[in-house]
């Protein structure tokens, strides 16, 4: 009975290192979020006038006159460009590093994206230049393929029956992350401001060198904890086989096509195709009104910084309580049902935000909306991994994370257009009204429950 019950128990584990190995990740990548004001302040006060930062300056700047956006939010939009080429980068690299992880393992391919996050955060702490902090972003953009590793992983592990648990759990570190690594990056700043630190030239080298050493105890975690999770026989035969399609992982209506993915079934690749269309126009949608949520908030009801950060917080828990205590015990046949649910939730809650005259609509709206996300993403991760033989695993759900960066690359782009044009209320309405067809169609697609 003991030897019957010991895979249950190395798959529980495995499943509780990928999330540890996920959070540790994720704290070091949210940590810099409430630094990035601070950084642009100090780059346009020390990068040479013929330097990258005045460069991308002034494209920010000509946007911002183009959407009509105050002074004040060229910040904010500068954040917003940072983030979408980071997610672009992502967009190239999850199925390159998932289709590589089906020939070579996990764990290995794990190790070389963790290695190049560290050296993304090292050259961090030196960037003396605009240039080298771009630099040092675009590593690690083309580094953070260690996601969709994650996720992969998980499904290697993971039943059907406990898919759902597992893919809950990476929804949980993400959660955490962006609670607490926000927190340590704000302490940080509050402790630069207070000593004195903003004003020096090098006073980011300390909370680069935190990141850097949390990713070195991810890489030596994952080297002596983490167990390979795709057996040898379970792989795809060869790197030509798994990457010879190497153009079709970064050309936009084949990875609508799902075209690397091999021996599918036609149903099959139907389904997982409406599913990636759905998942696509969802994080569209979600990525651009959550960015402009921060214009809101300031604009209508005067939030500092501070309270937007509590703001973020808040969601942040509320995400982590739900995927915690209910979410990741969903079981496999109800799986489709919630993300149909959770599609719905969020329709009211951005008309609720949209149309808040007060703080209590929009804290009702921005509740729904952390329920529906915590809902959302896991689910539909479940679903998507179902699809594949254990050799493409890493294939799929890397295209299945590719699409969502890309989602989250144009979303902020095109919300801050239509916000600066046409204001809060008809953007949140409109988007509202778009998260119809996502909803409608999940709620029509057939996808496997098995």
């Amino acid at each position: 009975m003991e030897k019957g019950k010991e895979p249950i128990v190395r798959e529980k584990s495995m499943m509780y290192i990928i999330f540890a190995s996920l959070l540790i990740d994720l704290l070091a990548f949210t940590m810099i979020l409430p630094l990035l004001p601070s950084l642009m302040d100090h780059y346009r006060r020390n990068d040479p006038p013929d330097g990258w930062y005045n460069y991308f300056l002034s494209s920010i700047e000509s946007f911002r006159l183009l959407v009509g956006a105050p002074d004040r939010f060229s910040s904010v939009l500068f954040g917003g460009a940072l983030g979408s080429l980071f997610s672009f980068l992502q967009f190239l690299i999850s199925p390159l590093a998932g289709g590589m992880s089906d020939v070579y393992g996990r764990k290995p391919i794990l190790l070389i994206s963790m290695i190049g996050i560290a050296c993304s955060y090292a050259l961090w702490a030196v960037s003396h230049s605009f240039a080298l902090f771009i630099i040092a972003r675009i590593i690690g953009g083309l580094s953070k393929g260690n996601v969709s590793l994650s996720m992969a992983a998980m499904t290697d592990v993971s039943s059907p029956a406990t898919r759902a648990s597992g893919m809950a759990l990476v929804g949980i570190a993400f959660s955490i992350g962006f609670v607490v690594g926000p927190v340590i990056g704000a302490l940080f700043a509050r402790w630069a401001s207070s000593s004195g630190g903003l004003m020096e030239p090098n006073w980011y080298t300390k909370p680069a060198l935190f990141a850097l050493t949390l990713a070195l105890t991810d890489v030596f975690f994952i080297l002596f904890c983490f167990k390979e999770t795709l057996h040898k026989s379970k792989r795809a035969k060869s790197l030509g086989s798994s990457l010879g399609q190497a153009a079709s992982y970064i050309n936009v209506f084949s990875l609508f096509k799902f075209t690397a993915v091999q021996n599918l079934p036609k149903s099959g690749r139907t389904d997982l195709q409406s599913l990636g269309r759905i998942y696509f126009v969802y994080l569209f949608v979600y990525s651009g009104l959550e960015f402009t949520l921060t214009f809101l908030t300031h604009h209508k009801f005067g939030f500092t910084p501070m309270r937007q950060g509590m703001m973020f917080f808040w969601m942040g828990l509320t995400m982590a309580l739900l995927q915690g205590g209910w979410v990741r015990r969903i079981k496999q046949e109800r799986v489709r049902s919630a993300a149909v649910k959770g599609l719905f939730i969020i329709i009211p809650s951005y008309v609720l935000v949209g149309l808040a005259t007060n703080e209590y609509i929009l804290y009702s709206g921005v509740f729904l909306f952390a329920v529906s996300t915590s809902m959302v993403v896991p689910c539909m991760t479940t679903l998507a991994s179902q699809y594949g033989g254990d050799e493409q695993k890493g294939t799929v759900m890397g295209i299945f994370r590719s699409l969502g960066a890309l989602a989250r690359a144009l979303g902020p782009i095109l919300a801050s257009i239509a916000y600066w044009s046409v204001g809060s209320t008809a953007t949140f309405l409109v988007g509202s009204l778009a998260l119809l067809w996502p909803w409608y169609a999940l709620r029509r697609t057939s996808v496997k429950q098995d």
